[in-house]
């Protein structure tokens, strides 16, 4: 197949490309060119939100499929979907769980509440209504039949640039106690992008259309797996002191943020990121790798960058300041 990637230089669109060439395809990549993508690509470049950035895929070159993971502005995706709907035969959007109604039921599946306020020819707004508008950009050109919405719930995985993972694996890997928020059996949903972009060419390739809510099944791993496989992929010595959720919160410490991955059980947080529905892309062929696995290939990617992970400018910076969790855990301030 002839596959056009948007982006594809970073962490999931890296993963779509590195999953269509495995697969043989033939893979067109437009980006800024600010990331070198995967080699054996063909390479375009341009600016969505730029005059005229859509110059270099007006040459009237045709594509199986399109794959497009923009989070800002749904007007670029409708421009972008309009130039290439009699040019494409699909078009996949990877957009996110956060395109729901708050709050979300535990369990909730795709025909959940979505958020208002979304358009496909709005400017930046709020990360929801950015991907929500555009879904609809992308069935406005391509049709409800003719385009895939890949509502994915939390990606870990390597060449990740959000800085969830990396900061847990640096953590344990500095040794000495960490603060590991609890409880140890407290279950966890997250996807390896790499099995997200498996499934969304298995799905483009299939002719699948329509929303898929895409992460790991309920019950995949636990917040206690995740840690320990950080100790042991890292060979550290870190002791994790197991902290019930009550002290966390009364120490001020932001769920998901300063603690990333983790929300307490029993919260309107946990629901809507650990509690998602993904019977329909399972039935659909969704595998997953084990946490094991997604945390070994982490670190290893993490360790020939140095230990430093990229992080997109759009997002906070995450992880735990070392003074509070010293003072959480009843050590010295600084921690170890």
């Amino acid at each position: 197949m002839r596959l056009l990637v948007l982006g594809g230089s970073e962490f999931v669109g890296r993963a779509v490309v590195t999953a269509a060439l495995g697969r043989g395809w033939e893979v067109t990549v437009f980006h800024r060119g600010q990331h070198r993508p995967p080699p054996g690509v063909r390479a375009l470049h341009g600016d969505r939100t730029a005059p005229d950035g859509l110059a270099a895929l007006a040459d009237g070159t045709e594509w199986d499929a399109v794959v497009d993971t923009w989070s800002a502005a749904p007007r670029a995706v409708r421009e972008t979907a309009r130039l290439l709907r009699d040019r494409a035969g699909r078009y996949a959007y990877v957009s996110s769980c956060s395109v729901y109604d708050w709050p979300r039921p535990a369990g909730f599946a795709e025909d959940a509440a979505l958020v208002t306020g979304a358009a496909a020819d709005a400017g930046p707004t709020e990360y929801a209504q950015d991907k929500l508008g555009g879904e609809l950009a992308a069935v406005e050109s391509f049709g409800a039949d003719g385009s895939v919405l890949v509502r994915a719930g939390l990606i870990l995985g390597p060449y990740e640039n959000v800085g969830r993972l990396p900061w847990w694996l640096n953590r344990i890997a500095r040794g000495g106690p960490v603060l590991a928020p609890g409880p140890h059996d407290l279950p966890v949903q997250f996807v390896d992008a790499r099995d997200l972009a498996e499934w969304t060419l298995g799905a483009v390739e299939r002719g699948l259309s329509g929303p898929y809510n895409l992460v790991g099944p309920p019950g995949h791993t636990t917040m206690g797996a995740l840690l320990e496989a950080c100790r042991e992929v890292t060979g550290s010595a870190a002791e994790l002191r197991w902290t019930d959720p009550e002290v966390i919160l009364a120490a001020g410490i932001e769920p998901w943020v300063q603690l990333p991955v983790w929300v307490p059980p029993g919260s309107e947080l946990h629901d809507a990121v650990h509690r998602m529905d993904v019977s329909r892309a399972v039935a659909t062929g969704l595998v997953c790798r084990s946490a094991s696995e997604t945390v070994a290939d982490t670190w290893g990617w993490l360790r020939g960058a140095g230990g430093e992970a990229p992080l997109r400018p759009d997002r906070t910076v995450k992880g735990l300041d070392r003074d509070v969790e010293a003072r959480v855990l009843g050590l010295p301030a600084g921690g170890s």
